[in-house]
């Protein structure tokens, strides 16, 4: 029998979470994903030196505010990280918008359109790019509008279901609900016990959501994200997508018992209305669910703080 990853792979499209492209080759996964704290691991692997040294030559040449041109760097080294992952992956790799734009739409457009720009100049198509955008209201806006543009989104921090009724609703490509994160939120505030996956609030919050996008026919695909165990994996498996860690990769490589199917998208049944919220029920529905807002402001916040360390890391050189 092969072993769980290959297995999974069968039944689930196996994206990376992860910079490393060392670690791609490894295992070749369909998709990759980054973002700040990715792009920060990795510019600290070798071989990486040179890309930060060109992005901060092209930044420079291109002027601004000193705080203009290290976003840019970032930018631009995100950009020449995807380039390298995308010579080894045959479908898309998923960059990261700065998340200090997570709460300005305009701002969120204009440099989803930079990205895409960037890609197009060195010669990749964007219908091998995703433009991840936290899944704030002015977030899931602004994705509305760049699918329009034919700019395909990725929604990141995505933690409630309200996050996720209102992307379906807004047509966006993709969503990465973050299953270890709110498992996190459960252990630290609750007394829950989770001795099997399907008693792990992160895996039934995606269950949820992938049960109500097949019901009412949405597109836009569920792809788990944020994994702390294999366990979790295994509890979804047959989802859309997955994105895993090169370490749990490695575990699910290394077990050669049968896995399961978990999600059927033939057998998907939700009992829940399919709705289309406003931007006040969107906000009272995050507003009461402590987890989402805990978890997505948090989310915020760390991203934020790994893209300026990233930033005084090319600063610095």
């Amino acid at each position: 029998m092969s072993d769980k990853l290959e297995q999974l792979k069968a039944m689930t499209d196996v994206v990376a979470d992860t910079g490393d492209i060392e670690a791609m080759k490894r295992f070749r996964p369909l998709d990759a994903t980054t973002n700040p704290s990715l792009l920060l691991k990795a510019a600290a692997l070798p071989g990486y030196g040179g890309m930060l040294d060109e992005a901060k030559s092209r930044a420079a040449e291109r002027g601004g505010s000193s705080e203009e041109m290290l976003a840019d760097s970032v930018d631009r080294f995100a950009v020449s990280v995807g380039r390298e992952i995308l010579s080894i992956i045959p479908g898309r790799i998923s960059t990261e918008v700065d998340a200090r734009l997570s709460f300005h739409g305009p701002e969120t457009i204009e440099r989803a359109r930079k990205l895409i720009g960037l890609y197009e100049n060195i010669g990749i198509a964007r219908d091998r790019i995703l433009i991840k955008v936290a899944s704030t209201w002015e977030g899931i806006r602004a994705a509305e509008l760049l699918e329009k543009e034919n700019i395909n989104c990725n929604l990141t921090l995505l933690f409630g279901f309200t996050q996720a009724v209102a992307c379906a609703d807004a047509g966006v490509f993709l969503i990465s609900p973050f299953v270890g994160r709110i498992m996190d939120w459960y252990k630290a505030n609750t007394d829950l016990v989770i001795e099997a996956p399907e008693d792990d609030p992160g895996v039934q919050s995606v269950t949820r959501i992938y049960n109500y996008y097949k019901q009412h026919g949405y597109n836009t695909v569920v792809m788990g994200a944020s994994f702390r165990n294999s366990g979790q994996i295994e509890g979804l498996a047959g989802c859309d997508r997955l994105t895993i860690s090169p370490g749990l990769m490695e575990e699910l490589a290394a077990d050669k018992g049968k896995l399961q199917r978990r999600l059927e998208p033939d057998t998907a049944a939700s009992d829940e209305e399919k709705r289309a919220p406003s931007e006040a029920d969107f906000r009272y529905d995050l507003n009461a669910d402590a987890m989402a807002t805990e978890k997505l402001a948090e989310g915020i916040r760390n991203f934020v703080a790994d893209q300026v360390r990233l930033e005084r890391l090319i600063s610095s050189r």
